[in-house]
């Protein structure tokens, strides 16, 4: 299917984005079982979360980001940064019971590709790190990423965490975006 038409099949379906179809993929090549409670990162403008809970509608899905997101039902939906994740009380208490941390969250860009890139890192170093401390001993972290200069770095702080690192380039990714996801498992 041709990028463009990503877009136009979620739009039918009815969600919100066409990276609906990158986690459904994901999904099904990390065979996740288990959805019951699932913390969005940088879950604006929501496809992500939506999916989990039209999907999987008794999952509980905590979502974050600093962009607001229109309500979805099923969704406790935090409009703060991830990097106040520890100081929200009411997704701290639920530190190291998740079964699954989702993120499809990017810094804004600005065109410097050394800056971008640490950009890129810090976030995802936090993503990694948040992740960890808030999934339970046998949890799943799915993330995006890009293919740069820190991938390799990435991968392996991430290693040191998780007992099982992938890497996916879904079929709804454009083929000339340099994104690409990494699928941990605690």
């Amino acid at each position: 299917m041709h990028s463009d038409n990503w877009a136009q099949k979620a739009k039918d379906m009815g969600y919100r984005s066409r990276a609906v179809f990158k986690l459904e993929e994901i999904l099904k090549k990390a065979r996740i079982k288990n959805y019951s409670s699932v913390l969005d990162l940088g879950s604006s403008p929501g496809g992500w979360s939506e999916y989990i809970v039209k999907k999987y509608p008794s999952s509980k899905v905590y979502a974050i980001d600093i962009i607001d997101m229109e309500p979805i039902n099923g969704v406790t939906f935090i409009k703060d940064s991830i990097e106040n994740i520890y100081n929200l009380e009411e997704i701290h208490k639920l530190k190291g019971s998740f079964k699954l941390v989702i993120s499809d969250i990017a810094p804004n860009l600005s065109g410097i590709g050394a800056v971008d890139s640490e950009n890129i890192l810090d976030l995802n170093m936090l993503t990694v790190k948040t992740a960890y401390d808030f999934l339970d001993s046998d949890g799943s972290l799915i993330m995006k990423t890009f293919q740069n200069s820190n991938l390799k770095t990435l991968r392996k702080d991430m290693e040191l965490s998780f007992k099982l690192v992938q890497t996916y380039k879904p079929a709804a990714s454009k083929k000339q975006s340099g994104e690409i996801y990494l699928y941990g498992v605690k």
